[in-house]
Protein backbone atom coordinates (compact mmCIF):
# COMPACT_ATOMS: atom_id res chain seq x y z
CA UNK A 1 0.00 0.00 0.00
CA UNK A 2 1.24 3.46 -0.92
CA UNK A 3 0.13 6.69 0.71
CA UNK A 4 0.66 10.20 -0.63
CA UNK A 5 0.44 13.23 1.64
CA UNK A 6 0.33 16.72 0.18
CA UNK A 7 1.05 19.99 1.96
CA UNK A 8 1.76 23.63 1.25
CA UNK A 9 -1.45 25.03 -0.18
CA UNK A 10 -3.11 28.20 1.02
CA UNK A 11 -4.21 31.73 0.23
CA UNK A 12 -1.75 34.05 -1.48
CA UNK A 13 -1.97 37.42 -3.17
CA UNK A 14 -1.38 37.78 -6.93
CA UNK A 15 2.33 37.84 -7.63
CA UNK A 16 3.08 35.79 -4.55
CA UNK A 17 4.66 32.36 -4.17
CA UNK A 18 3.80 28.99 -2.68
CA UNK A 19 5.63 25.69 -2.47
CA UNK A 20 3.69 22.45 -2.57
CA UNK A 21 5.07 19.14 -1.35
CA UNK A 22 3.88 15.58 -1.79
CA UNK A 23 5.53 12.70 0.05
CA UNK A 24 5.06 9.00 -0.62
CA UNK A 25 5.26 6.31 2.01
CA UNK A 26 4.62 2.58 2.11
CA UNK A 27 6.05 -0.45 0.42
CA UNK A 28 7.19 -0.19 -3.18
CA UNK A 29 10.10 -0.94 -5.47
CA UNK A 30 10.69 2.55 -6.91
CA UNK A 31 8.96 5.71 -8.11
CA UNK A 32 8.91 6.47 -11.80
CA UNK A 33 7.33 9.64 -13.19
CA UNK A 34 5.54 12.12 -10.98
CA UNK A 35 3.06 14.76 -11.99
CA UNK A 36 1.23 17.72 -10.53
CA UNK A 37 -2.33 18.31 -11.74
CA UNK A 38 -4.91 20.92 -10.85
CA UNK A 39 -8.65 21.26 -11.04
CA UNK A 40 -10.47 24.56 -10.87
CA UNK A 41 -14.20 24.75 -10.06
CA UNK A 42 -16.28 23.72 -13.05
CA UNK A 43 -13.24 22.68 -15.07
CA UNK A 44 -11.54 19.42 -15.92
CA UNK A 45 -8.39 18.32 -14.16
CA UNK A 46 -5.35 19.47 -16.10
CA UNK A 47 -1.70 18.55 -16.11
CA UNK A 48 0.57 21.22 -14.65
CA UNK A 49 4.03 19.65 -14.65
CA UNK A 50 5.79 16.30 -14.76
CA UNK A 51 9.20 15.00 -13.72
CA UNK A 52 10.75 11.66 -14.63
CA UNK A 53 12.97 9.47 -12.49
CA UNK A 54 16.04 11.07 -14.13
CA UNK A 55 14.66 14.56 -13.41
CA UNK A 56 13.51 15.49 -16.91
CA UNK A 57 10.70 18.00 -16.62
CA UNK A 58 7.76 19.19 -18.68
CA UNK A 59 5.32 22.04 -18.05
CA UNK A 60 1.97 23.26 -19.24
CA UNK A 61 2.34 26.41 -21.31
CA UNK A 62 0.30 28.34 -18.78
CA UNK A 63 2.90 27.83 -16.02
CA UNK A 64 6.18 27.79 -17.94
CA UNK A 65 8.69 30.20 -16.45
CA UNK A 66 6.68 30.54 -13.23
CA UNK A 67 6.46 27.02 -11.76
CA UNK A 68 9.28 24.58 -11.05
CA UNK A 69 8.84 20.89 -10.33
CA UNK A 70 11.57 18.99 -8.49
CA UNK A 71 11.97 15.75 -6.60
CA UNK A 72 14.05 14.32 -3.80
CA UNK A 73 14.34 10.60 -4.47
CA UNK A 74 15.87 9.91 -1.07
CA UNK A 75 12.76 11.35 0.59
CA UNK A 76 10.26 10.05 -2.01
CA UNK A 77 9.00 13.61 -2.25
CA UNK A 78 8.05 15.93 -5.09
CA UNK A 79 7.82 19.70 -4.90
CA UNK A 80 6.10 22.37 -6.94
CA UNK A 81 7.52 25.86 -6.50
CA UNK A 82 4.96 28.35 -7.76
CA UNK A 83 6.02 31.94 -8.34
CA UNK A 84 4.28 34.96 -9.83
CA UNK A 85 0.94 33.40 -9.00
CA UNK A 86 -2.15 34.60 -10.83
CA UNK A 87 -5.84 34.36 -9.92
CA UNK A 88 -6.27 31.83 -12.72
CA UNK A 89 -3.89 29.49 -10.86
CA UNK A 90 -6.58 29.04 -8.21
CA UNK A 91 -7.45 25.35 -8.04
CA UNK A 92 -7.08 22.17 -6.05
CA UNK A 93 -3.65 20.74 -6.80
CA UNK A 94 -3.04 16.98 -6.87
CA UNK A 95 0.16 14.99 -7.07
CA UNK A 96 0.27 11.75 -9.02
CA UNK A 97 2.99 9.12 -8.60
CA UNK A 98 3.67 6.27 -10.99
CA UNK A 99 4.93 3.65 -8.57
CA UNK A 100 6.72 0.45 -9.38
CA UNK A 101 5.31 -1.96 -6.82
CA UNK A 102 7.49 -4.87 -7.95
CA UNK A 103 9.93 -5.35 -10.80
CA UNK A 104 7.00 -6.23 -13.06
CA UNK A 105 3.99 -4.24 -11.84
CA UNK A 106 3.25 -0.52 -11.64
CA UNK A 107 0.27 1.62 -10.82
CA UNK A 108 -0.47 5.26 -10.16
CA UNK A 109 -1.54 6.93 -6.93
CA UNK A 110 -3.11 10.30 -6.22
CA UNK A 111 -2.61 12.70 -3.35
CA UNK A 112 -5.59 14.02 -1.41
CA UNK A 113 -5.40 17.45 -3.03
CA UNK A 114 -4.44 20.83 -1.59
CA UNK A 115 -6.28 24.09 -2.21
CA UNK A 116 -4.39 27.00 -3.73
CA UNK A 117 -6.25 30.31 -3.80
CA UNK A 118 -4.76 33.38 -5.43
CA UNK A 119 -6.71 36.47 -4.51
CA UNK A 120 -6.23 40.00 -3.25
Amino acid sequence: QVQLVESGGGLVQPGGSLRLSCAASGSFFSINAIGWYRQAPGKQRELVATITSDHSTNYADSVKGRFTISRDNAKNTVYLQMNSLKPEDTAVYYCNFIVKLTRFTSRDYWGQGTQVTVSS
